[in-house]
């Protein structure tokens, strides 16, 4: 997909995030670093996206063959109750001298920590564009509030829009985002503030146009919006389908591609790379254009 304004990129930094056990245990393989980015090579990803150790121990061998995106942060998910807390592990400087070509960082808004993760990220992306690298930004939202009546408004276009514009704000030129599956954040849970256009205008309940108001919150597409594949079923029939589905609605609402890990990395690498091909040609396909 080089040259065509789109991105397919392998993001797997589950081991720390959802545990390298969990994240793992489907497919063994995947405990072995290099097998990371081999899938994404041999996948044909525009880049790699992965934590410092990942990424440096193979760093000699596949730097200067697949771009790496190091992830700065991570929720280190071995504190007991949980927290919505993102930790650096790591510098710029660091994931630039291991070849890196951009970094990426998880921000939790909506959470309590989210003031300091704004400081820390903005900070690192200044630094990140200094030395001439890409920045990507997971804009998710946390918030045991965010859940109500049996809805879970962490998916909802409204508010995850206005994660999206607080990210590019901090000068994030790529935006990581779940697709959205609902609306009416704001005025379900009664919080923050918003427009009655927002609901009656600008969006509609179709898919497309949930995502479209998300591309609109990134300078109108001027910083790409790429949305996440999601967890893996475990089917790999059910897997394909929806990562296909989440590509043809990113496209067609104006996104710049996709980010599947979980689909790709807990299954066959044959049947990974097939799946990762599948969600490229969405893309390569000039007949799926933007709605």
């Amino acid at each position: 997909m080089a040259n065509t304004g789109y991105v397919s990129i392998l993001p797997v930094d589950q081991g720390i995030e959802h545990s390298a056990g969990a994240s793992f245990a489907p497919n063994p393989i995947y405990f072995d670093s290099e097998k990371i980015v081999e899938l994404a090579y041999e996948g044909g990803c525009n880049a790699v996206a992965s934590t410092f150790g990942v990424l440096a121990s193979v760093s000699r061998k596949y730097a200067h063959k697949i771009p790496f995106i190091v992830k700065l942060n991570h929720n280190e998910m071995l504190t007991h109750p949980g927290t919505f807390e993102q930790i650096m592990f790591g510098s710029v400087d660091e994931a630039w001298n291991l070849g890196a070509a951009a970094v990426g960082a998880t921000i939790y808004f909506g959470s309590e920590d989210s003031n300091r993760q704004i400081i820390e990220v903005a900070e690192a992306f200044e630094r990140a564009h200094e030395l001439g690298m890409a920045t990507v930004l997971w804009c998710y939202l946390r918030n045991s509030d965010f859940k109500k009546d049996g809805v879970d408004y962490h998916v909802a276009t409204d508010i995850t829009a206005q994660a999206n514009h607080l990210g590019v704000t901090i000068q994030a030129d790529i935006i990581k985002q779940k697709l959205p599956e609902n609306n009416g954040g704001y005025t379900n849970i009664n919080f923050g503030k918003t427009h009655p256009k927002v609901y009656s205008e600008l969006t509609t309940d179709h898919m497309i146009d949930l995502c479209r108001y998300q591309v609109a919150n990134c300078y109108m597409g001027r910083n790409g919006l790429i949305n996440s594949g999601g967890a893996s079923t475990g089917d790999g029939k059910s897997d394909l389908e929806q990562a296909v589905m989440t590509a043809v609605v990113n496209k067609r609402a104006g996104g710049h591609g996709l980010i599947s890990g979980r689909k790709a990395f807990q299954k066959d690498m044959k049947d990974g790379i097939s799946l990762l091909n599948s969600i490229q040609d969405v893309y390569l396909d000039e007949s799926i254009t933007i709605a």
